[in-house]
């Protein structure tokens, strides 16, 4: 129980570290949170800072997922309902950053990255759907929300038994809708940014 418990403290402060935060203020002496969505992620990063600083803060806020997983599997195993637990916490990391007065990022690269440490083809079929839904709708917010969605039937018909990890992954894709609230209320009503803009 104490590494788990460590293993999970140890994966919030891992997901706290403020990515886009640090990069603003390194590299342009701004925090990115005063501008564009006040979001501290990749996409407003990208927005508001530029191509270089979107995909800096990408891979590094995916890292955080992934290493929380890499970390907890060499210490306690395969057991994928505990790491999932894990990775939970980094993603709450992320949206309340302990190292940047808790307000973070929406938490998809970070959950990305928790799924491509789990389960690498699961990764790839959010990735494609990702491509897809982007592709046809120039919606990133869309995009996002149905690619962390389609984990969910994957992991379904993959192991239909371990109904706890199902559940941890509905809980995972809910937080995320919730986290992506606002947006879904501009594509409900026709005004949600494009990307690339028009």
């Amino acid at each position: 129980m104490l590494p788990v418990a460590g293993l999970i403290l140890l994966a919030y402060l891992l997901g706290s570290i403020p990515t886009a935060v640090l990069y603003g203020r390194i590299f342009h002496k701004v925090d990115v949170r005063e501008f564009g969505s006040g979001n501290a992620g990749a996409t407003n990063s990208l927005r508001v800072l530029g191509k270089k600083a979107g995909i800096a803060v990408l891979i590094v806020d995916m890292l955080k997922g992934f290493l929380a997983i890499f970390i907890a599997r060499k210490v306690l195993g395969s057991d994928e309902s505990t790491l999932i637990i894990i990775g939970f916490a980094a993603v709450i990391g992320h949206l309340l950053p302990l190292f940047a007065g808790f307000k973070g990022g929406k938490g998809i690269a970070t959950s990305f990255g928790v799924i491509l440490a789990l389960n690498p083809y699961g990764a790839l079929i959010c990735l494609i759907v990702f491509a897809i839904v982007l592709t046809l709708s120039k919606y990133v917010s869309l995009a996002s929300l149905m690619a962390s969605f389609s984990f969910i039937p994957f992991n379904y018909f993959r192991r239909p038994d371990e109904h706890f990890f199902h559940a941890m992954a509905l809980a995972l894709f809910l937080l995320l809708l919730f986290t992506h609230r606002e947006n879904v209320k501009r594509l409900l009503a026709g005004n949600e940014n494009r990307y690339p803009p028009k």
